[in-house]
């Protein structure tokens, strides 16, 4: 099975190249065949209001290729430079292989998969904003 796998709980939703779907009343579990496919899970949406730290906003960025909001051509070079950036505040190894991951995903035009890596630094994030104040 290839494809990116969706598993979806009941009533939630997800956009999928500019249309939002919404599950029904049970779980379910559905493929994405095509590569250049955009989804975004609406409930890991970041709003425009809470894009106030580093990784936010370069997640906020990946989301508005995969809303649809901003053509990838534009936005890739922009998001390479930003993930570039926080490989010089997230120096520990784990970090660093999330970011590497984050690079390859957008060099293969996979936002999906970028966001997902990238979102995986929030909690880190969030932890070093803590601890500076």
């Amino acid at each position: 099975m290839g494809g990116l796998v969706l598993k979806l709980a009941p009533k939630e939703r997800v956009l999928i190249n500019g249309v939002v779907i919404e599950n029904g009343d049970r779980r379910s579990r559905f493929s994405i065949m095509t590569p250049q496919a955009k989804v975004l899970r609406l409930r890991d949406a970041i709003h425009p209001e809470e894009v106030n730290t580093p990784v936010r906003r370069v997640c906020y960025a990946a989301q508005l290729v995969l809303s649809g909001d901003t053509e990838p051509d534009q936005a890739r070079q922009q998001l390479l430079r930003r993930v570039e950036e926080l490989s010089q505040v997230f120096t520990d190894t784990d970090s660093r292989r999330v970011l590497a991951d984050a690079t390859e995903a957008l060099v293969a035009e996979q936002y999906y998969k970028c966001l997902k890596a990238l979102r995986s630094l929030l909690p880190r994030e969030e932890r070093l904003m803590a601890y500076e104040q």
